[in-house]
């Protein structure tokens, strides 16, 4: 199990090797306007580029990971 946590104000999202603050973190994204639930089962990690466009950076299955949602 992993977790995702996506913080809405500051445009963050980190990932985590089990469950939250209790595990390694295992990456960290910045400038993230948005984490998109794919109907092929993937949360996908957009991030906003210098030139304001927004390309998707990573995915994770939906099966074994965890999102939170903090403002």
């Amino acid at each position: 199990m992993q977790t995702l946590k996506f913080n809405t104000t500051t445009k963050e999202v980190k990932l985590y090797d089990g469950y939250h603050n209790d595990n390694k973190l295992v990456l960290h994204f910045h400038n993230t306007p948005t984490v998109k639930v794919r109907e092929e089962g993937f949360y996908e990690v957009i991030v906003k580029e210098s030139d304001d466009k927004n390309v998707p950076v990573a995915r994770f299955p939906i099966a074994n990971t965890v999102m939170l949602i903090e403002k």
